[in-house]
């Protein structure tokens, strides 16, 4: 068997949504020292219907990492910021028809990277957000994982 599915290689190999968003109206940026995997998520948002009408990705990492940001932003792409807000890991790691037990942690980086964008377009508009934005207090649903 296939360490990676097709579609993860699929992901890897051509990524969809790569990229710097000069005009984005969110910014998210996370990082995952144990591994030295980064994500910069950037979002456009069209304000009046609150749906994120562009989304583009830069990480620097392993192909799952890069693979999960183009599977995350292709699921959020088109989606209105609540629908998005409800992306969870387990989502895109269906999507790309899952990962080996170790790369698990890039979704959760790709999730938390889409929640960070979304956090900052909310906070660069002054919209107040409850607990679907809260951050991650060590178990939460927030990344659906146990903390050290």
């Amino acid at each position: 068997m296939a360490l990676y599915s097709d579609k993860v290689m699929d992901h890897f190999q051509h990524p969809r949504n790569v990229g710097k968003m000069e005009d984005a109206d969110g910014i998210g940026e996370v990082g995952n020292a144990k591994c030295g995997d980064i994500m910069r998520m950037y979002i456009k948002v069209d304000h009046d219907t609150q749906t994120i009408t562009d989304v583009k990705f830069n990480t620097f990492g392993c192909g799952s990492a890069i693979a999960t940001s183009s599977m995350a932003t292709e699921l959020i792409k088109g989606k209105p910021i609540s629908e998005a807000l409800t992306l969870s890991n387990k989502a895109v790691v269906e999507a790309l028809d899952g990962l080996p037990a170790q790369k698990i942690h890039c979704s959760v980086l790709a999730e938390e990277a889409v929640r960070a964008a979304i956090r900052d377009y909310y906070d660069k508009n002054n919209i107040p957000y409850g607990d679907e934005l809260r951050e991650c207090d060590g178990h939460c649903d927030t990344c659906h994982q146990e903390h050290e």
